[in-house]
């Protein structure tokens, strides 16, 4: 079979190689995948920029979809045929404190999908039965294969955040997370909604404003905390998300939250934060690092999409073949793209 492979840990080391269709255990499925979306960390991997090295070659690709063409004999819940969307959490120990309070995903042993394990950036993928969930009827692939990325803004700002109907929220970074986040901080009932971006992201702060921004910011022109400060009499939102997660969105963060009130940090920043977080002190606020998602969230967002409470088609804005993999990937890390599918086995 066909797949995106990264064979190195310098960057431009990707590429589509033949591999073999993988051989499933008594606990797995093989999964023919119809759909997987790309990500940012896809982005970074094919760039090399995360501060670790990987086991390779690895098939990349963590959020995907498809239907079940093989069963392990330990397999009872699924059958062959049924459609299926796959968590990321590939290998967990199932024995640690997380595993058995069921915070799996933050296992110290997990290995998730496209950089742990082989992902789904090809026609099959080898999936546990325990990561699979049934795509809801009227939901199709398309749509199915970003349930990883709804799931990461759900788990932030309904699990980790107290996000309140009728109080503000500003979300800094209109990227895909920052869009999802914009559906389900309207889905909770917050008003006003505010989405901070630069000029890079003018396409993306119009975007938000369909999916239920109640305002956008451009900080290339404006200030946004002048600007959060005067939607809330001069309090500031009682609730940030960093979808960003740089040296100036934190910054603005600290600037722009409430006394009392929260910093939800969603977007990855390798590089250190060059200044006091002693606002954080004064103000009383806290802030919440998030990762991942566990099963309740993936059934939470399912049945949202399945009522058209979170909105995929005007997420997607490009539908491509694998060997379109580069110039795709290149659109995206220009902010040309707001969320890209691959599309197998059609």
């Amino acid at each position: 079979m066909k797949a995106l492979v990264k064979y190195g840990n310098n960057p431009n080391q990707l590429e589509i190689r033949d591999v073999p269709v993988p051989k499933i255990d008594a606990d797995d499925v093989l999964l023919e995948v119809k759909a997987a979306g790309i990500c940012g960390w896809d982005i970074e991997m094919w760039q090399h920029k995360m501060a670790t090295s990987f086991n390779v070659s690895i098939i990349q690709g963590h959020e995907f979809c498809g239907v079940i063409k093989e069963i392990g004999k330990n397999i009872k819940d699924f059958k062959i045929g049924e459609r299926v969307v796959s968590e990321t959490a590939a290998v967990i120990c199932g024995k640690c404190t997380q595993c058995l309070t069921g915070n799996y995903h933050l296992c110290p042993g997990r290995k998730g999908f496209g950089y742990g394990v082989d992902g789904a950036f090809a026609d099959y993928v080898k999936v546990p039965g325990r990561c699979l969930h049934r795509i809801p009827e009227g939901v199709s692939f398309d749509h199915a294969a970003l349930t990883e990325p709804a799931c990461v803004a759900y788990q932030a700002i309904v699990v980790l955040s107290k996000i309140q109907a009728g109080k503000a929220v500003l979300i800094i970074g209109p990227g895909p997370i920052g869009l999802f986040s914009v559906q389900v901080a309207a889905a909770c009932g917050a008003y006003p909604i505010m989405v901070a971006g630069t000029d890079k992201d003018i396409a993306r702060l119009e975007k938000a404003k369909q999916l239920g921004s109640d305002f956008v910011i451009n900080v290339s022109l404006e200030n946004a905390v002048e600007f959060v400060k005067d939607q809330t009499g001069g309090e500031g939102v009682p609730l940030v998300v960093d979808a960003a997660g740089n040296e100036k969105s934190l910054r603005m963060a600290l600037d722009a939250v409430s006394s009392g009130g929260q910093i939800t940090k969603i977007g990855w920043g390798p590089k250190p934060v060059n200044f006091s977080l002693d606002t954080l002190l004064s103000k009383a606020a806290r802030l919440q690092g998030t990762f991942s998602h566990n099963w309740p969230t993936w059934q939470a967002v399912l049945a949202m999409m399945s009522r058209g409470l979170i909105k995929i088609e005007p997420m997607i804005s490009h539908r491509i073949a694998l060997d379109k993999w580069e110039e795709t990937f290149k659109l995206i890390e220009e902010c040309h793209a707001t969320k890209a599918i691959i599309l197998f086995n059609r």
